[in-house]
C-alpha cells in the first residue's frame, strides 16, 4: 500500500473545497454515494459525475455527463471507478481544471502510469485510500472499530 503522511492528507482536506466525484451512485448503499454524502456534509462542495444518472440532483447538485461538462474550477477529483478506467478520467481532469491540486483515488483502486502523470503536472495524487475515512482519523471522528458509530449503549 503506497504511504501518504498524515501532514499531507490533512493539508488535501484542509485545502479541498470542491470535489467531482466521478463514479458516484444514486443507492445509499454504495460506498461512492455515502462517502460523496458525508464529505458535502462536512462542508465540501461535492460535484457528483455519473453519466447513467446524468440531469438528476444528488447532494443539491446536478449530476454532470462528465468531468469536462464541469465550468466552475475543482481541487480534487474523487474516482470511485476501477482502475482501469482511470487514465482517461485522470487526462479528462487534467484538461478541464488547469488549477486542479488533487487526484484521490479510492479504496482498491490505484494505477501508476496514471499516477505519474498526475504527479507531472504538479498535482498531488492519493490512491488505495479513502477520504471520508482518512477525514475521521485525522479530524478525530474514528469510534469504535475505525467506524464513526453513535454511542453504543452499556445495557446490551
Amino acid at each position: 500500500m503506497t504511504e501518504y503522511s498524515d501532514d499531507l492528507l490533512t493539508q488535501i482536506l484542509k485545502r479541498s473545497k470542491t470535489i467531482a466525484v466521478a463514479g458516484v451512485s444514486m443507492n445509499p448503499v454504495r460506498p461512492s454515494y455515502y462517502v460523496a454524502r458525508y464529505l458535502s456534509l462536512k462542508g465540501y462542495k461535492v460535484i457528483p459525475v455519473n453519466p447513467g444518472h446524468a440531469g438528476k440532483m444528488l447532494f443539491g447538485q446536478t449530476i454532470r455527463v462528465s468531468l469536462s461538462e464541469i465550468s466552475e474550477p475543482v481541487d480534487m477529483v474523487d474516482i470511485f471507478r476501477r482502475s482501469e478506467a482511470v487514465p482517461p478520467i485522470v487526462d479528462e481532469a487534467l484538461e478541464a481544471f488547469p488549477n486542479l491540486r488533487t487526484i484521490w483515488m479510492q479504496i482498491g483502486i490505484e494505477h501508476a502510469t496514471a499516477a505519474a502523470t498526475v504527479q507531472a503536472r504538479g498535482v498531488d495524487v492519493v490512491m488505495n485510500r479513502c477520504p471520508k475515512i482518512e477525514y475521521q482519523r485525522l479530524f478525530g471522528e474514528l469510534r469504535m472499530g475505525g467506524f464513526a458509530t453513535g454511542m453504543i449503549s452499556s445495557k446490551l
